[in-house]
Parts: C-alpha cells; structure tokens; sequence
C-alpha cells in the first residue's frame, strides 16, 4: 500500500488537475487507486454515496478512479460564510460554524479525523493519491496542520511539488518554498512538475537544469498550457467560453460573494449555443435571455449584496420584458417572500425579505439536506438528475406547481403561473442532456444542440492521462507509487 501527496507552491497552481491526471493514469495501468484531500476550503461541494458532502474537486477525481464519491475522499471541508469564519465538515456532516481562531484549536480533533479516513483508504486500495491545499510554507499556519506537510509527516508519504509558470517566477516559487520547510520536509519532496508551459521546452531547459543543480531534486516533467481543457475548478469561477455559434442564448449570473457550486454553469458555459456571463460587483447587468440566480453559502447577506448592486430592479425589468428567471437551492430561497434564519446558521440570528416573486418561505434549520436525487422536470417531462445541498426548508403555495417531480415521491420547487420563473433545490441540473436541453428550450433557444457533458468530462480526463504519458517520467512516477513496471 503507498501513499503520494501532491503539493503547490500556490493555490490554482495545478494540484487539483495533477491528481486527477495521476489518477486516472494510475487506473490505467490497473492499479487500485483512491483520490484523497486531508482539508479542503471551498463552496464548490458534491453529495456522496454514503450521503455526505465532499469538496467537487474529489468527486471529479473519484471519477478519474471511477470510483462513487465517499465522504473519506474529503474528510474535512471548511466553507466559508464570512471573511473570518466557516463551517466545518468533518466525514461529510457539518458539525459546527467556526472562525480562523476557534478552527486553529480545533485542529488536532480534525486530523484524528483525517487520519482515520486515510487509513481506511489505504487498507482498501493500492495508492492513496492525495492533494495537498494552498501551499505547504505558509509559515502561520504551519503549527498544527493538517493539509500539507503536516499529514505527509503523519503519515510519513513522499511529496511531488508543483508549479504554475504561466503565472511567471516559476523558479523562486519551487525554490521559495523548498527554503521555508524544514529539513526533514525538504527530504520528503521527491521532484518537481511544471505545469502550463507555453513555448518551446529548449528555451526552459537550462532553468531545468538549474534548479535540478541547485535544489538535488528532478524535475519530473513539464506540462503543456490546453486552452480548452476543462475540469471542474475547486474554487475560483472559470469564465472561458467554448466555441459559440452565430445564434445563442444570452445567460447571465451575478458573482455572489458568497456563491456556491457554480460548477452548476459549466455545462452552459461549454454549450455552442449559449452566451454565459458571470457579473461580477461593479459590472454592468446586461440584457439576457436567462437571468439565473445561483446557491450561497450566505443567502441573507447574499440578497442584500444584489439588492445594494441593483439586481432586484434589473430583475423586474427582464421579467417585463417577458425575460426568463432561475433561482437554484440559495437563489429559490431569495426568490420567496421571507428567508429566516433563527439559529444564526448563516450570520447574525434574524430574517429579510426575499425578492417575492414567488408565494413561499424558507427558514434555515440545523440539519442540513444532502441528497442524490432523480426524477422528471415539468417542462417537457424531461429527465433530470441532480444532488441538494441545503440548511433551507421551504413552505408556500407556490410550490403547489413543482418544477420538478422526484422519483423519491417528493415533489421539488416551482414554476410561476405565467411560466417565466423556475426555482429549483437541485444542483446539477444542466449536467444532463435532456434536462439542460428542456431547459434551453423553456428560456427561447430554438433547436437546441443535444451536448454530453459527462462526455466532455470524461473526454478531458483522458486526456489528462495522456499527458502524463507524454510529458512526465512514468518511471519515476511508479517508484513513487510503489508499483511494478508496466
């Protein structure tokens, strides 16, 4: 059994996209392996199949094992609701809201979690692939952690480090932080990858072999900068767009500050035939066709961020002009009368007044509601699949007219009389093809282009398995793994 972390010299520097690239390509040559990420900080989350909820990123590499996400893939996740505090998920179930200060202490609680879930990976399969979080030498937060070094020593596995040099000054960061570890952190890093290399590798070769001079460690590989790959982001919203015809269908989603599981857009931000924006503070609201109102991790504070910015009067104004609207799971509760949160789940204990588009309440409870869901949209009776997470129960005549009916028998969300809004709890909803073309169709795009998103995901996987066949050293890569040579 062998256990290899991947560590950045910063955050987006590619740890995300190298562990699934290692885990597929592992899967290839046969090898039973299990993606795993100690800590994660992000409201990008997904439900697993023993019904807990994980960071995305680990239900993406889950798929690159083609494996079913498992609350051991991800066994702490803290999201964030303010600047200063989160909540904190430990084995997929919330367990408490805590600031910087409080989580500090709370550390040696969460790596007896960390470290069980490990071990019941690594007794199950033959590598443990593990990401690492932010970067190992943020010196403040090196007492006590649990993310980076602070496991790899626990659990004593070697360290690949990598670095983005499209961000520029790719060797002091390797360096840089190879100097801020100690000796025995330093011994751990057994070689370096390059990622997002443009240009001609002749051109970086003599920096290669420098910090291989200057450092004793190999530089395990280079890898290419791929304009339109695409994986789902741990955090940070990716704004690219696909390949787009003459004719597509305008989308537009305010950046929350508090947004979660924008991945939700991804298959529309991919799609030929739709123009997807996200506006962000300060931005100009466009015209649109869609205007979709995404999840919070902060809903109250969240709707007064859109009221402040104008967005309830834009909103108004599209829904005159006979625009179409989609609130999903935060956005169906702002689209209501009343949103009440009497625990102070989310912030300060009290209530605000939703948009009231909609005839329903919502008022966040303790127990939040995680689920894999499937069922039938009412638009089309199309099929839909999709995951809920939410604190948030809601009552109210409006949802009399479900947008969605659930094979579970429950029904899900609303449709308005005059058939212009739809809120709905299920995340994922676009992932599909059916449901997103029902969709597409419902807010005036005509003959819709059918598009497998899971197609594309898998696709992209691949060929992250590719490149690690041809620009990293598959040789040293096995001996790392502790497995045999193909």
């Amino acid at each position: 059994m062998s256990t290899l972390m991947v560590q950045g010299t910063t955050s987006d520097a590619g740890k995300s996209t190298l562990v699934t690239a290692l885990c597929r390509w592992l899967l290839r040559q046969g090898v039973g392996v299990v993606p795993f990420k100690p800590q994660n900080m992000a409201l990008n989350s997904a439900v697993t199949a023993d019904g807990g909820e994980i960071g995305r990123a680990q239900a993406v590499q889950a798929q690159a094992c083609r494996l079913a996400p498992h609350t051991d893939m991800n066994p702490v996740l803290l999201k964030p609701n303010s600047d200063t505090g989160a909540q904190v998920i430990i084995h997929g179930r919330a367990v408490a809201s805590m600031n910087a200060v409080a989580y500090h202490d709370y550390k040696a609680i969460a790596m007896q979690a960390v470290l069980a879930s490990h071990e019941r990976l690594r007794s199950g399969y033959s590598v443990v692939m593990v990401e690492g979080a932010g970067s190992p030498a943020e010196i403040n937060l090196r007492a006590g952690d649990i993310a980076n070094m602070g496991f790899a020593e626990a659990v004593d596995c070697p360290v690949i480090l990598v670095a983005d040099i499209n961000r520029g000054g790719v060797f002091a960061h390797l360096v840089g932080t190879l100097e801020l570890l100690s000796p025995s952190e330093q011994a751990r890093v057994k070689g370096f990858v390059i990622n997002r290399f443009r240009g001609d590798i002749a051109l970086l070769q003599p920096g290669l072999d420098w910090l291989q001079q200057r450092t004793g460690k190999p530089v395990l590989g280079v890898l290419p900068f791929v304009t339109d790959l695409h994986l789902e982001a741990e955090d940070g919203i990716d704004r690219r767009q696909g390949q787009k015809g003459e004719r597509v269908l305008k989308v537009i989603v305010p950046v929350l500050p508090r947004i979660s599981n924008h991945t939700d857009f991804d298959p529309l931000r991919l799609h030929p035939q739709v123009d997807l924006q996200f506006i962000g503070a300060g931005e100009p609201i466009p015209p649109a066709d869609l205007i979709i109102l995404p999840g919070s991790k902060s809903v109250r504070a969240d709707l007064a961020h859109l009221r402040a910015r104008g967005w309830d009067t834009a909103i108004d104004r599209h829904l005159r002009y006979g625009g179409k609207l989609i609130g999903i799971c935060g956005g169906l509760q702002m689209l209501g009368s009343q949103v009440h949160d009497p625990l102070g789940l989310e912030g300060p204990a009290g209530s605000s007044a939703g948009l009231g588009l909609l005839d329903y309440t919502t008022v966040l409870e303790a127990d939040k509601q995680l689920r894999n869901v499937a069922g039938t949209l009412a638009l089309a009776q199309a099929q839909v699949s999709g995951y809920e997470i939410h604190a948030g129960v809601t009552c109210g005549a409006a949802l009399e007219c479900p947008a969605a009916q659930l094979a579970d028998g429950r029904c899900d969300g609303a449709i308005s009389a005059d058939g212009q809004i739809l809120a709905t709890y299920l995340h994922g909803l676009f992932e599909g093809t059916a449901s997103c073309a029902a969709l597409l169709r419902w807010a005036g795009l005509e003959d819709v282009q059918m598009v497998d998103y899971e197609a594309l995901r898998e696709r992209d996987i691949e060929r992250l398995a590719d490149l690690v066949e041809q620009h990293l050293d598959t040789d040293q890569l096995r001996a790392l793994c502790g497995i045999a040579h193909a």
